[in-house]
């Protein structure tokens, strides 16, 4: 069994990305913290377009986690579904609507760059018309 455990970050980071591709993320970015941070072994960050997204990909993806087995996974921000935060242990989760994760930015906190629409797009392109 030492074999499972030691891809288990591995194992997290994958489900963690197709249960975002299922639910239409945008923009989603996998960080690499092996070696930077004890904190956790890979961030990811994405953008749903509504907080009823943020929402939706973040129930689904509590119930795809708990039912692969990890334990202790606990949910951040859930009420308000701008950014929600999963902490699955290996793998730190930040969901956000597209207007609150230009604003914090947390790529470039770990060198990495933003998608290039967060970038060049404005808040308004987010808001109700």
């Amino acid at each position: 069994m030492p074999h499972l455990a030691a891809d288990l970050p591995e194992r997290i980071r994958d489900l963690v990305v197709q249960s975002l591709e299922d639910d239409k993320a945008e923009d989603t970015v996998v960080i690499d913290l092996q070696g930077k941070t004890s904190l956790a072994d890979f961030m990811v960050v994405t953008t749903g377009r509504s907080a009823r997204q943020v929402g939706s990909m973040a129930d689904h993806l509590l119930e795809k986690l708990k039912a692969l087995g990890v334990a202790g996974v606990e949910a951040e921000g859930a009420p308000q579904c701008d950014w929600v935060l999963i902490d699955a242990g290996d793998v730190i989760v930040h969901l956000f609507r597209p207007e609150v994760r230009a604003f914090y930015n947390i790529e470039k906190m770990w060198g990495v760059e933003p998608p290039a629409s967060l970038l060049n797009a404005g808040p308004s392109e987010y808001l109700p018309t």
